[in-house]
């Protein structure tokens, strides 16, 4: 006889009832809110310590707005650090949009990032990584582009006065990183 609790007292497996309760979107709900509270957090104060974030979203959601020569080489998902050197990073919770400033080869971009289009936020400091069912749109869907949204191509952020730079508490600057998650993956036991 199994300990196992889904197998009854005749050996057999018994299946589960359905849950008539959504649990699993509760569950991710309350990740999403811890990785919108980290975001905040980082936002109004500056990452602490060693701490950094890789965040991977879809690219093929039409109100995903980065530049375009990102979305040629990233045609589906992309994956950014915000560890050394970004700018205006920002949570919008009416419009439930990220927004953050990095530089890609030197030129500088801003990238609008939907809440719903965030596959995974992964902190690899303290080796937490969490992974999200992204919201794919619907052709038939409609989307709110946020007012005067630009696609970022070519943003120099010295010729914007608004836009501060960190710097990098370092003396090395960096631009920003596309990584893989694959460390960061639970693997099957083998």
């Amino acid at each position: 006889m199994s300990d196992d609790d889904h197998t009854g007292q005749d050996g057999l497996e018994h299946d589960l009832p359905e849950s008539l309760l959504p649990y699993d979107d509760w569950v991710e709900d309350a990740y999403r809110e811890v990785m919108l509270r980290a975001i905040e957090h980082v936002a109004a104060e500056g990452l602490p310590g060693a701490h950094h974030f890789y965040l991977t979203f879809r690219t093929n959601r039409p109100d995903v707005i980065i530049p375009s020569r990102l979305r040629a080489q990233y045609p589906e998902e992309m994956t950014i650090v915000l560890q050394h050197q970004f700018w205006d990073l920002a949570l919008d919770r009416e419009k439930n949009v990220i927004s953050v400033g990095l530089s890609f080869g030197g030129v500088g971009s801003i990238l609008v990032i939907p809440v719903a289009a965030i596959t995974a936020f992964a902190d690899p400091h303290i080796r937490m990584a969490l992974r999200f069912v992204s919201s794919m749109v619907d052709d038939d869907e409609d989307i709110e582009i946020p007012e005067g949204a630009v696609e970022p191509d070519d943003i120099d952020p010295a010729h914007h006065p608004e836009v501060t730079i960190e710097e990098p508490p370092q003396e090395e600057k960096k631009d920003a990183e596309v990584v893989s998650l694959a460390a960061f993956r639970k693997r099957p036991p083998t």
